[in-house]
């Protein structure tokens, strides 16, 4: 199973999180869906923050935080209610970074893009994730092959690991001697890259709503459970949803975008909102102590 390939990666980072700990002695955890640390946290009582956007994800056994941070577009989910002591910001989790973003055109140069093309930046489905759907599969396939018919397109694939990698290469070798698609050799800054491509299609959830955030055309392949963020960004018109092979061909705009001068609004709400959210956390838990 390539599944046991990420089983040391697993294990080296919660060593890292308990030598950390015994380090540093911490009073309260914060995270983003670290699952080990909150793990850890809960065994040595600790308290436990989780900020979290997809109402759908599994808490592993033992996981569960003491509080639970989300967009306020999910201040009805009941589960999450239920379960936690909520807390809620405006926007979205992108929102916190997006506004400090600097486009920096030198990318085009080192990953040798052509501007005449139509540059595609594509994150393929996570088979290993709990959330995964083989159709989110079928759907990026048939994503590629319109792309092998499409004169013109470039896309610049981002697998989720090497094994993902191995895979697409040796099984659609045609998409990599045809040069029609690529996989960066190396990571590169990956707001910088959807800001300089002309769509972005991917088949999780961040990077399509980073692609949102910065005002890019964006699509979603994931046909897991839809969560509640992509559903208000798909009815504000900043995401697309694709259901269907038939969808690719006709949802999906393979166009030329037309590059802005600036990047848009720039405020720091959503930062703001959640520096407070996390300070008033800080404050209740050493009340307690």
């Amino acid at each position: 199973d390539h599944r046991d390939l990420h089983y040391p990666l697993r294990r080296q980072r919660q060593m890292c999180i308990r030598d950390s700990y015994r380090r540093e002695r911490p009073q309260i955890a914060l995270s983003h869906g670290a699952r080990s640390q909150i793990l850890l946290c809960n065994i040595l009582r600790t308290p436990t923050v989780l900020i979290m956007d997809y109402e759908h994800s599994h808490a592993a056994p033992l996981s569960r935080p003491n509080w639970v941070i989300v967009p306020d577009i999910l201040s009805n989910t009941r589960p999450l209610q239920k379960h936690y002591q909520m807390r809620y910001y405006p926007g979205i989790k992108e929102d916190v970074y997006v506004p400090d973003f600097v486009p920096d055109p030198l990318i085009l140069r080192e990953l040798s893009l052509n501007q005449d093309e139509i540059n595609i930046t594509i994150r393929p489905p996570a088979k290993e994730a709990h959330y995964y759907s083989p159709d989110s599969d079928l759907l990026f396939f048939e994503l590629m092959k319109r792309i092998m018919q499409t004169p013109g397109t470039k896309a610049i694939l981002l697998p989720r690991n090497q094994f993902q990698e191995r895979f697409l290469k040796e099984k659609n070798a045609d998409w990599f001697t045809s040069k029609k698609a690529f996989v960066p050799a190396h990571a590169v800054d990956g707001l910088n890259l959807l800001w300089h491509s002309d769509l972005v299609v991917s088949g999780g959830g961040t990077m399509n709503r980073e692609a949102a955030a910065l005002g890019i055309p964006a699509y979603s392949i994931f046909r897991g459970s839809a969560g509640a963020v992509d559903l208000w960004l798909e009815k504000e018109g900043r995401l697309t949803m694709i259901k269907s092979p038939e969808d690719v061909w006709t949802k999906i705009r393979i166009v030329k975008r037309a590059m802005p001068s600036t990047q848009g609004v720039r405020h720091m709400t959503t930062l703001n909102r959640l520096i407070y959210i996390i300070e008033n956390i800080i404050e209740t838990e050493s009340a307690e102590i």
